[in-house]
């Protein structure tokens, strides 16, 4: 029986962390029967949050560590390539780590047109 919707119950808060860092969904996808929160970006990208070997765990009170990954689609047999990655116990820190990452890797897309792209807000100008 799937069971997308119980890990959705059970990892809200991660879902909501993770819409709110990305300014993009966040939903729970099964993945060669293993479970992940994934967000999908631009350029056929996307981002899969696990916290056990086996995908998302169960057990909440057992994770130890929140393993995030980007990676690039592919659109052929082979299989979508990773492009950074990074675990810390903490699911924000992991997600940040594995996007500074990326973005180090030389495997970030420049755009002109941000379309809600992962970018720091400009810090605003003291106004008298």
């Amino acid at each position: 029986m799937p069971r997308t919707q119980e890990h959705a119950d059970r990892y809200t808060d991660a879902l909501i962390a993770l819409a709110a860092a990305t300014h993009r969904p966040a939903n729970v996808v099964n993945t060669a029967g293993r479970y992940a929160i994934r967000v999908d970006f631009e350029f056929n990208r996307y981002v899969l949050a696990t916290n056990a070997e086996d995908g998302l765990t169960n057990d909440i009170d057992a994770i130890e560590a929140w393993h995030v990954a980007f990676f690039q689609q592919s659109h052929s047999v082979t299989e979508d390539e990773l492009l950074a990655e990074a675990e810390n116990e903490w699911l924000a820190d992991a997600f940040d780590q594995a996007l500074d990452t990326l973005r180090n890797s030389g495997k970030w897309i420049e755009s002109d047109a941000k379309f809600g792209e992962l970018v720091k807000s400009p810090v605003a100008a003291d106004q008298d």
